[in-house]
């Protein structure tokens, strides 16, 4: 059942009315809650386009400034989670549930490559259920397996697929074709399956599996949730007990979901212990809102004065708040209620105001936490070239590798808007102090890029065009645009 405050969400947004401890916002200065008449559906509009297929430069998005950011959204399903719960499903005996699953076009790419290899996927609104085959019933597709975008689909299935006793391929776009691979092939051969790659070691994957794998101990080179959920995917097939031991902390959706499926996991600091020949056991899960998505609203409340914003039902997993914590280094405030625990994640609402922003800021990343901010960092940067303030980003050259390269698509378009940003090999430096205005952006093919520069096109001077941004949100939210549209003022 859905939690109350986000049942029978409309793209992404709930109806509901909201009372008491359920969450409620409490409307400043008697502030009535924004509703559909009082939207700016001029505020972005679509441009006239040739070609609506894909995202590129014939698909751009105009965003005219707004005053502030005002209302309550409800989003889908979180897009890491919504996979991972998939394939766990999958190989589960049984009929499991998924409540509020993504609407990301990466996700339904798993859900099809999932169906080509015989499992059973039905699909009612935002519920998916799907026919667990058990861990030794999958099947041979009689196609290679297309991931689309989707760097998660491909690197998590793999794991997935080590230890099964079929060959498959997997393939994807243009963009996923040039990602690394090597990186997750290299401890599936060490467990007994053959993974051919391209010679740069880029995929397509071919993929030999093998059944029973062999249990390893292995150590990541870099801190890689994919990679770690690729080894504890394959582990589940191994002849004993897997161990992955990570270099520091990285998103546990993979672990929380084993759990709930009823695989052992064991947590030794930075090393995960999950034992293989185990049947896994159906589900009905709520899945909660990507925290990642929210963060290009709750951005667009910061960046604008007067904004009020509550986000119901949204993931607050620690791996995964990182971006908030670093909001409120600079000032940001960001209130947590209805803390509660839905199918082993934390879950909550977020009600974000700008009114108590300090004095300008300078803001430093690097290091370990590098890897939990991973898919904010743009978005980090836009908002703090927005706000005036200075940012220097380092240990970031995973951005590089990417939908785009993040680093130098983040600084072009800062440039590009009149801020004084400084490209650097693994990061940024983003020098404060200036204003942004409205000018001709790109969202490089890059679902975030674009994203991240609509949340500064809304506070800039001017008025902006991005290039590209009209499809390419959809490989993670395709409501994003009517969503933007119902908070805006």
């Amino acid at each position: 059942m859905h939690p109350e405050g986000c049942e029978k969400v409309a793209g992404g947004r709930s109806d509901a009315k909201t009372t008491g401890q359920e969450g409620e916002l409490p409307q400043p200065n008697g502030m009535p809650n924004v509703k559909p008449s009082r939207l700016r559906p001029t505020s972005y509009s679509r441009m006239t386009s040739s070609n609506d297929s894909t995202a590129t430069n014939d698909d751009p998005v105009s965003v005219t400034p707004i005053k502030r950011i005002r209302g309550n959204l409800c989003l889908p399903g979180d897009k890491s989670i919504s996979h991972r719960a998939a394939m766990i499903a999958s190989i589960a005996h049984g009929e499991s549930t998924l409540e509020n699953f993504s609407s990301a076009k990466d996700c339904t790419a798993t859900l099809e490559c999932l169906q080509a290899l015989g499992v059973r996927v039905e699909k009612d609104g935002s519920t998916i259920t799907i026919f667990g085959t058990g861990p030794s019933g999958l099947q041979k597709p009689a196609q290679i397996l297309d991931a689309q975008n989707s760097g998660t689909t491909m690197r998590l299935l793999s794991g997935l697929l080590a230890g099964q006793p079929f060959e498959t391929t997997i393939t994807g776009d243009d963009s996923l074709l040039s990602r690394p691979m090597k990186r997750v092939a290299e401890p599936l051969r060490m467990m007994g399956a053959e993974v051919e790659l391209e010679p740069n070691g880029c995929a397509p994957l071919r993929i030999k599996g093998h059944r029973p794998l062999r249990a390893v101990e292995y150590q990541l080179p870099i801190a890689s949730a994919q990679i770690k959920s690729a080894v504890l995917l394959a582990g589940l097939a191994a002849d004993g007990s897997t161990i992955v031991e990570e270099p520091a902390p990285t998103r546990d959706h993979t672990e929380r979901l084993l759990r709930e499926f009823g695989a052992p996991i064991e947590l030794n600091g930075s090393r995960i212990k999950v034992q293989g020949g185990v049947e896994l056991t159906s589900r009905t899960l709520f899945l909660p809102g990507d925290v990642s998505s929210a963060a290009f609203f709750i951005a667009a409340a910061v960046s604008l004065p007067g904004s009020d914003l509550l986000i119901r039902d949204v993931g607050l997993n620690p791996t995964r708040t990182a971006f908030l914590s670093a909001l409120r280094t600079l000032g940001a405030d960001i209130l947590v209620s209805d803390e509660r625990v839905e199918g082993g994640e934390p879950v909550g609402s977020l009600r974000v105001r700008s009114d108590k922003l300090e004095a300008p800021r300078s803001l430093e990343i690097s290091g370990a936490v590098v890897s939990n901010l991973i898919d904010e960092l743009p978005l980090l940067g836009f908002l703090v070239a927005s706000l005036g303030y200075e940012m220097t980003l380092r240990d970031a050259g995973e951005l590089r590798v990417k939908e785009s390269d993040r680093i130098a698509a983040t600084v072009t378009n800062l440039a590009r808007m009149g801020a004084h940003a400084e490209e650097r090999a693994d990061g940024w430096h983003i020098k404060g102090g200036s204003e942004l205005h409205g000018t001709s952006l790109t969202a490089f093919g890059d679902h975030r890029i674009a994203m991240s520069c609509a949340v500064a096109a809304l506070s800039a001077q001017g008025p902006s065009q991005i290039a590209g941004a009209a499809n390419s949100v959809a490989v993670s939210l395709p409501e994003f645009w009517s969503l933007l549209e119902s908070v805006a003022e």
